[in-house]
């Protein structure tokens, strides 16, 4: 999965500093970041030398006291900071993993030689270490971008200097990054797995049932109410599979295979999916993307059953 980068090893742990030349610049607007393709599929990033020197003398020629500069985190050496301009409110859609390629096209580069990617580019972008950095970045960006005011009482917050969190200085209200815990489901017939496809998205290819937990409920009460919701269906002998850091959409994400209970008619909840259809395994053609935890639940079912009916 994209969070699987050993040897590198990704730290989030907040520390007041400042940007040094050679440090690497996160730059967002809306759900797209700037970034210049060196191949096909590799991704980089603005230099803060560089960043710098765009503000100063590319399109917009601004000023860069009009910018902050955040520590997101870092990957062994190379350290991550985001940039925002100062006293922005930003507004519009941010369509997370939902983003396409065409976001970006609005957007006017501040440094020569990049341009604005959509984040759904980060499935595919190399290395990966640096695509994990970038999907962690863009939900921390999310966060930071949400809570320039404080929503208690509405004065402006200030960052804390010795942990990843916000402050009111007014009413003392302490704001800390938001994480929403969601399911991944597996739900399976012996040699069968239900797919589905989301609706309205750009996202096409093939998925699991999924949801995000509501206030006051277990995460496996979870799983049962969103395959009910989804598809219609009743489930048994849930399992924990794995969990995974999902920041596109700021989630957590817990994996559960579970069996079909009863009935296996489906019935699509159609605000929410295009399609769901049981598969065997041995229909399943996909290949491991080393990204998502879906994919590899959809595969280690098809090698479980494939080893099965092999005996």
């Amino acid at each position: 999965m994209i969070q699987d980068i050993f040897p590198n090893r990704l730290d989030n742990q907040y520390v007041e500093c400042s940007p040094q030349d050679n440090d690497v610049i996160f730059f967002f607007e809306g759900s797209s970041l700037l970034a210049k393709y060196i191949k096909e599929d590799t991704l980089t990033y603005p230099l803060y030398k560089q960043f710098i020197q765009g503000i100063k003398t590319g399109i917009l020629k601004d000023s860069v006291d009009n910018y902050s500069f955040t520590y997101l985190l870092s990957v062994d050496d190379t350290k991550y900071f985001l940039a925002q301009r100062k006293g922005e409110l930003l507004r519009g859609q941010y369509a997370g993993e939902m983003a396409d390629s065409k976001v970006h096209k609005e957007y006017t580069s501040v440094v020569e030689g990049f341009s604005f990617v959509g984040v759904d580019s980060f499935r595919k972008a190399k290395p990966k270490a640096t695509a994990f950095a970038a999907i962690t970045a863009y939900h921390l960006y999310g966060w930071y971008r949400d809570n320039h005011y404080c929503g208690r009482c509405g004065r402006p917050t200030i960052h804390d200097n010795k942990e990843r969190m916000v402050k009111c200085p007014v009413c003392g209200n302490m704001v800390f990054p938001k994480i929403s815990p969601a399911v991944i489901v597996a739900v399976t017939d012996n040699d069968r797995v239900l797919l589905t496809k989301y609706a309205g998205r750009t996202y096409k290819n093939y998925a699991l049932v999924a949801g995000f937990n509501e206030a006051g409920e277990t995460i496996e009460q979870t799983v049962r109410r969103e395959v009910m919701e989804e598809v219609g269906l009743k489930v048994k002998n849930l399992k924990y599979y794995k969990s995974q850091p999902w920041g596109l959409s700021g989630s957590l994400l817990s994996g559960f295979f579970c069996e079909l209970d009863g009935d296996d008619k489906i019935t699509l909840q159609e605000d929410e999916l295009s399609l769901g259809t049981w598969v065997k395994a041995d229909d399943l053609d996909l290949e491991d993307d080393g990204i998502s935890l879906t994919r590899e639940m959809i595969l280690k079912f098809k090698k479980e059953h494939t080893i099965i009916q092999s005996n």
